[in-house]
């Protein structure tokens, strides 16, 4: 006949209630960060954009869309009072400001190291541009820090913040303290993309500089 043993199930509740108490470890950011670029190949968002000074005033707001196709294009959309449009078609990078009517053409591959975006197209090679660590938790967001290990690089430190799976916050400080604070909503993950959003075709009358393509310039 088995004996019933009052130890253990003194032991047994013991452990149930620490159980209890004891609320699931959230996931890290890293964690988070490899989970929410898994399977990532185009995304979609809506965002709300400041730029911080750094004594905390803030220098300017604006709202837009983003739109990404792995593993190198991407596509931003600035409204507001100076519209501006930032498109990366796998080779240039190519910033129409509206209100100048100019439009500055860069090499992207001697930019795409650096763009905020290419840490989602990438995530397994951060370590090779970032001394990367986790930075707590603030407003329920898990967060990564990211301090570029390039001296040259246009961003010093670079803040991810995640919530269940999910990128919300990206705060990029550049070498004089200026942060630059991007809040995404309404983000989809692999949303179908019109291959038109990828490519730009310099308005007429606009100004180009930079390093413009051969045949950019028309006629």
């Amino acid at each position: 006949m088995l004996r019933f043993n009052p130890m253990a199930r003194l032991l047994a509740v013991l452990c149930l209630a620490v159980a209890a108490a004891s609320p699931a470890q959230e996931p890290s950011a890293r964690q988070q960060l490899e989970r929410f670029t898994a399977g990532l190949e185009t995304l979609h968002a809506q965002f709300d954009q400041q730029v911080i000074s750094t004594d905390g005033t803030v220098q300017d707001s604006s709202s837009g869309e983003v739109w990404l196709s792995r593993p190198q294009r991407f596509r931003w959309a600035y409204g507001g009072d100076f519209p501006e449009l930032v498109v990366a078609d796998g080779s240039h990078i190519w910033i129409y400001d509206e209100a100048l009517e100019q439009v500055t053409v860069r090499d992207q591959s001697l930019d795409a190291p650096d763009s905020p975006l290419a840490l989602l197209t990438d995530p397994g090679r951060l370590e090779e541009q970032f001394e990367v660590r986790e930075a707590g938790e603030a407003s329920d967001l898990q967060l990564l820090e990211l301090r570029s290990l390039d001296r040259e690089s246009q961003f010093e430190r670079i803040l991810l913040g995640l919530r269940a799976d999910r990128l919300e916050l990206m705060v990029m400080e550049d070498a004089f303290g200026l942060r630059t604070e991007l809040r995404f909503r309404d983000l989809r993950r692999n949303p179908q993309l019109d291959e038109s959003l990828f490519r730009f075709q310099p308005p007429p009358g606009v100004d180009l500089i930079g390093d413009v393509p051969e045949g950019s310039r028309g006629p």
